[in-house]
C-alpha cells in the first residue's frame, strides 16, 4: 500500500469534495467521436439522463467533455466546444445540483463554464495553451493537470522517454504544479493525473501504474483514467465493450497505489470495486 497524501477537502464552487477516501468521477462525453461512447450522449436530454444514472450509482463528480482526446483525434473549434459543453453544464448544475468537472484546454471555455457553476477544471494539456493558466487562476476552482507529450492527434506515433516513464511524468507534473503556483493557483486547488494512454506505449502504461507511488512526493491528490482504454485491449484481447473487468482490476490497483479520483465510464461496478478495495486498505491500516 502506498503512502497516501494528507486528507484533502477541495472547495469546488458551491460543492466540497472530501478526498479522505477515493471517489469515482463519471465520464460524460458530449462529443460524436469519443473512442468509447461517441455520439451516445451528445443529445442534451440523453446526457442529463445518463448523468442522473451515474449519480444514482455513486459518482461524486460528473466530468463533461466537448472535445475528443482519443489518439488521432482532431481538434474542434472553440464555438463548437462551447455549443456542446455550456448548455449541458448549465442544466446539470441547475437541474441535478451536481459537482461538474469540465474537461477542456480552452481558456474561453474555462471562463464560460465557471460562470455557469462548474466546480472543477480538468485539462489534458496541463494549462499550456495561451491564457489557460490565467483563466484557471481566475476561476478559483480546483484544477487537474495531466501529463501528455504532444497533442492527441500525434501523441501515439512514437512515444519515447529518455528516463523511466514514472520519473518523466513526475518531473513534468512538478513543473506544471510550479507554473500553476506562479500563476496564482494554490496547491490546495491542484490535482495531478499521470495521463495513462496519453503518449505512452503499453509497456509505459503498465510500468507507470506499477510505479505510481513515485507521484507521492508531490503530495497532491492523484486522478487516474484507464476506463476502457486500449492497454486493456492489448493485454486481454478485448473489444471496447468487453473491457470492464480489466478496467476494474486497474482501478483497484490505482486505489491501492494512492489514487483519490478514479475517472470511469462504468460508475456502478467501479464504485463497488473502489469501496471494497478501500475497506481492505483501511482494515490493514487499523491493525
Amino acid at each position: 500500500m502506498s503512502e497516501f497524501p494528507p486528507s484533502t477537502v477541495l472547495q469546488c464552487g458551491r460543492h466540497s469534495l472530501d478526498l479522505s477516501r477515493p471517489r469515482v468521477m463519471g465520464i460524460l462525453n458530449a462529443t460524436p467521436d469519443s473512442f468509447s461512447d461517441g455520439g451516445r450522449f451528445n443529445a442534451i436530454d440523453a446526457a442529463l439522463a445518463h448523468a442522473e444514472h451515474m449519480l444514482a450509482e455513486g459518482a461524486a463528480i460528473i466530468d463533461v467533455g466537448g472535445e475528443s482526446t482519443r489518439p488521432g483525434a482532431s481538434p474542434v473549434s472553440l464555438q463548437e466546444e462551447l455549443d456542446r459543453v455550456a448548455p449541458l453544464v448549465e442544466r446539470l448544475v441547475n437541474e441535478l445540483d451536481v459537482l461538474v468537472s469540465v474537461d477542456t484546454s480552452c481558456p474561453e471555455v474555462m471562463r464560460e463554464v465557471t460562470a455557469l457553476g462548474a466546480g472543477m477544471l480538468n485539462d489534458v494539456r496541463s494549462l499550456r495553451r495561451p491564457g489557460a493558466l490565467d483563466a484557471a487562476a481566475a476561476s478559483q476552482l480546483p484544477v487537474c493537470v495531466m501529463h501528455m507529450q504532444g497533442e492527441p492527434g500525434d501523441m501515439q506515433r512514437d512515444p519515447h522517454y529518455d528516463v523511466p516513464v514514472e520519473d518523466a511524468v513526475t518531473t513534468f507534473l512538478a513543473e506544471r504544479v510550479a507554473a500553476c503556483e506562479t500563476a496564482g493557483i494554490s496547491r490546495d486547488r491542484l490535482i495531478v493525473d499521470p495521463g495513462f494512454g496519453f503518449a505512452k506505449t503499453l509497456e509505459h502504461n503498465l510500468r507507470l501504474l506499477k510505479r505510481m507511488d513515485a507521484l507521492a512526493h508531490l503530495e497532491l491528490p492523484v486522478l487516474v483514467g484507464m476506463s476502457r482504454k486500449s492497454l486493456i485491449g492489448k493485454v486481454l484481447g478485448r473489444t471496447v465493450e468487453e473491457r470492464l473487468p480489466g478496467g476494474l482490476a486497474l482501478a483497484t490497483l490505482a486505489v491501492e497505489r494512492g489514487a483519490r479520483i478514479i475517472r470511469v465510464h462504468d460508475v456502478g461496478p467501479c464504485v463497488d470495486a473502489v469501496n471494497m478495495t478501500w475497506a481492505v486498505l483501511q482494515e490493514g491500516e487499523n491493525q
